[in-house]
């Protein structure tokens, strides 16, 4: 590219922008003019910084990427990313440049930008000036907020520089420690680019629940609960550590309805 592209991006999860803010700094083929956690401060700070193209998350809450869209006076060039495969699909309805599925890779990210390049200079896609275009975005915002959560059966991890599946049912809990969340499964904890917050939405139809503020418990590895101090309880699970974990006193009554006791 001549010049570096002007990009705002826009995700409601702190680790996830920035992940995407240093892959796109690596590149140093685009200049990020700003970026928010806060969808609904979003469409005044887009206006304002003007940006060529925006990288947007479809699923945050108050306003999804469509709504959000919709809002906008002039539309940039979108960049959709999003962790549910059928969240793409709708993307592409709307004829985005493209989508990033999480975690974001840097050959898609480069792939992304090679599509960028073809319309840098004000070349606009014809699509983006159709009088349907806020209507049709505005649907899809509807179509998104009856559309439950896609039920995962794995997660994906990073080892080293490669990118695995760990299977769901092989993990015990979910934590976080410093800034950081974590994956436990057969004795090994494994670093993931998602919050706790993230993953409970997430994985609501599953078998984890949230037991405290940092942690995702699979009640399927739970062998018992014990009474711990100031009404908080102790689950120790079924692993080999018999690793026991702290249940906060204001989770402890969802946990016992999830269980039925």
């Amino acid at each position: 590219m001549s010049t570096m592209l002007k990009a705002f991006l826009v995700d409601d999860e702190g680790p996830a922008l920035k992940r995407l803010t240093r892959l796109l700094e690596s590149t140093r083929r685009v200049e990020i003019v700003g970026s928010t956690t806060n969808p609904a401060l979003a469409v005044e700070a887009i206006a304002n910084a003007q940006p060529e193209v925006l990288f947007l998350d479809i699923q945050m809450p108050e306003i999804d990427g469509f709504e959000l869209l919709s809002r906008l006076p002039r539309q940039p060039l979108v960049v959709f990313t999003t962790a549910y495969d059928q969240y793409a699909l709708k993307a592409f309805e709307v004829n985005s440049i493209d989508y990033l599925l999480k975690p974001i890779e840097p050959e898609q990210l480069e792939r992304a930008l090679n599509k960028l390049e073809h319309f840098q200079g004000g070349t606009r896609p014809e699509w983006m000036d159709r009088p349907d275009f806020r209507a049709l975005v505005q649907e899809l915002s509807r179509a998104l907020q009856g559309t439950p959560p896609e039920r995962l059966d794995r997660i994906p991890i990073r080892v080293g520089e490669r990118t695995r599946f760990l299977e769901l049912a092989r993990v015990t809990h979910f934590f976080s420690e410093d800034k950081l969340t974590y994956a436990a499964a057969e004795g090994k904890t494994y670093c993931i680019d998602a919050t706790i917050a993230d993953l409970e939405r997430q994985l609501s139809q599953s078998s984890f629940v949230r037991i405290h503020r940092g942690v995702l418990l699979n009640v399927d590895w739970l062998d018992e609960l014990t009474p711990f101090f100031t009404g908080r309880l102790v689950a120790r699970l079924k692993d080999e550590r018999h690793t026991e974990l702290t249940v906060a006193r204001d989770r402890v009554r969802s946990l016992k309805e999830r269980l039925g006791i």
